[in-house]
């Protein structure tokens, strides 16, 4: 399976580097494919020696603008033109997304793919993993958004619970990508 991730490039806490090399660990392992930003720095260089590592495949989607942070020696390196275009490319070639922490970059991947679930153009489970309880305001956010009666698509409400999926641990992640590939 490919799972998309959407993570920071930037070195970060071990508090958030352990999980995500646990998880990358634990893709590996499963046999699974990472599609990722692409980066051989922070966050993102974390996930993707922890899934090589452990025996698993890597396809990045770099941009023109950071291709000289490309990892080098991966199963397949996209460059895209635009960040659009890279988010898009990584969509299309995720069976499932994972976000971990990051910046506004992270925010901007994790808002659109909502959005584009939301309104039904792809059915791609999204999991968050809430690393340290970072996405605890969005997860509130969010859920303001449903009881509000903002996560409309046409005349019809969208639970949340259809369209994102918090999870706490890199195993709950991994429980839930199971569960979906079932």
């Amino acid at each position: 399976m490919n799972v998309c991730v959407f993570c920071s490039a930037s070195e970060i806490a071990e508090k958030y580097t352990a999980p995500a090399a646990v998880l990358g660990r634990m893709l590996g392992e499963a046999g699974h494919t990472l599609v990722w930003g692409g980066s051989d720095k922070g966050l993102m260089k974390s996930i993707a020696t922890s899934v090589e590592n452990a025996g698993g495949k890597l396809i990045g989607v770099s941009v023109e603008m950071f291709s000289h942070l490309a990892r080098k020696n991966t199963h397949e390196m996209i460059v895209a033109k635009t960040l659009g275009e890279r988010k898009a490319v990584m969509l299309e070639r995720a069976d499932v997304i994972v976000v971990l922490v990051g910046g506004i970059g992270t925010l901007d991947e994790l808002t659109e793919v909502l959005e584009l679930r939301k309104h039904s153009i792809h059915t791609k489970q999204i999991i968050v993993l809430n690393t340290d309880g970072f996405y605890d305001g969005m997860k509130v956010q969010l859920e303001r958004m449903e009881a509000e009666g903002f996560l409309m698509s046409g005349k019809e409400p969208r639970p949340l619970k259809e369209l994102v999926y918090f999870a706490d641990t890199p195993e709950e992640v991994m429980q839930r990508i199971s569960a979906h590939a079932q």
